[in-house]
């Protein structure tokens, strides 16, 4: 970590809390009641959360900020799981006994619909001085301070690298408190972080950095991570559908014996349903995603069939299609790297516009 860089922002950080009172007041009001009302929810209060307070205690992290409709998010995680099974899940994340790589990760395999910024946002909350909150703003700020081999996917984000991370990043809580902040924890990091650190112009880089490097190529990963980067594919296409306000469902039957990975759906006037299937391609056949296509397009509602997958897959994919004339026109491809561009597009886009606070949502 550059400390020469990490001790010039704390200066400047020095300088807003003298020169900006009141707004560093009111970040430390807003931390205080985070921290207060996270806490609040013990082991057994989790277990007996009904949906309501389910809906407010996920609706209140700033992970949620990309959302206008939070329910949705919501429902969608209690209709992939028995809620019961959430309660429990989640309890044993923020409480359990075991440590905490073990609970993320036991988490992450069980419980779809919460990624690492809303995971890592509750145990930062309730034990700030173990657990960092991570996302896209840490990631520039640690990149910005040297830190090497941060994790650009989801997937890459183990318990075991989440542990790393949150060690790496009581450095800068340690300068902090060396520097007056006495009360620094790894909460107070994360403000620090998102007021001084965020220096990329443009945050839609961390995916475009280092292309050279194809971190989800099928020829470099083994078949957990690919099961990973294929669940992180899928569900990051359904969200891209569900901002461009389209129906958007994964898992879907769309024909005898064709259930496809992610599906966007729009009534067109008199046009009834116009429907678009995606199919993730990370392992496995090539001969069974064709097949699978094949059978999508008997629908006559698919208007487009879409393989995604890396560039070396994409161009087997093709080879394999060349000679099925009934995908001739309908089969596009769509590399996973532009699918996680667009979608760290379209996140900012949303969080930007949900800050203004047009939709009615959650206060505090």
């Amino acid at each position: 970590m550059d400390t020469f860089k990490l001790q010039k922002h704390i200066q400047a950080y020095k300088n807003f809390q003298q020169n900006e009172p009141d707004r560093f007041a009111s970040d430390t009001s807003e931390r205080k009641s985070r921290q207060q009302y996270y806490r609040s929810w013990t082991k057994d209060k989790i277990l007996q959360m009904e949906l309501e307070e389910f809906e407010e205690y996920i609706g209140k992290l700033w992970a949620m900020l990309i959302w206008g409709n939070k329910k949705y998010v919501t429902d969608k995680m209690v209709s992939d799981h028995e809620f019961d099974t959430v309660k429990t899940e989640l309890a044993e994340l923020v409480w359990g006994e075991q440590p905490v790589e073990k609970r993320w990760d036991r988490f992450r395999s069980k419980i779809k619909g919460m990624g690492p910024a809303m995971i890592s946002e509750i145990l930062c909350y309730v034990h700030p001085d173990e657990c960092m909150l991570w996302n896209r703003r840490a990631y520039v700020g640690l990149n910005y301070l040297g830190v090497n081999n941060l994790p650009r996917y989801n997937y890459q984000l183990t318990g075991k690298r989440y542990v790393e991370l949150s060690e790496i990043t009581k450095t800068i809580v340690q300068e902090l408190k060396a520097n007056g902040f006495l009360d620094a924890d790894l909460l107070i990091a994360d403000y620090f972080i998102w007021e001084e650190l965020q220096v990329e112009n443009n945050l839609s880089t961390i995916y475009k950095s280092n292309q050279n490097e194809d971190v989800v190529s099928s020829e470099k990963i083994d078949s957990e991570a690919a099961e990973f980067i294929h669940d992180e594919i899928r569900d990051k296409l359904k969200d891209i559908g569900q901002w461009l306000g389209l129906e958007s469902r994964t898992e879907v039957k769309v024909a005898d014996g064709s259930r496809v990975d992610t599906l966007w759906e729009q009534t067109i006037g008199n046009m009834g349903r116009v429907v678009y299937v995606f199919e993730v391609q990370t392992k496995g056949s090539i001969d069974s995603l064709i097949l699978n296509l094949l059978k999508a397009v008997n629908n006559p509602a698919v208007q487009a069939v879409v393989a995604v997958s890396d560039s070396v897959q994409i161009e087997k994919i093709k080879k394999h299609a060349s000679g099925v004339q009934a995908l001739n026109d309908r089969l596009k491809y769509w590399d996973y790297q532009r699918v996680l561009e667009v979608h760290q597009a379209l996140e900012s886009v949303n969080e930007e516009i949900n800050s203004l606070g047009l939709v009615p949502t959650i206060t505090w």
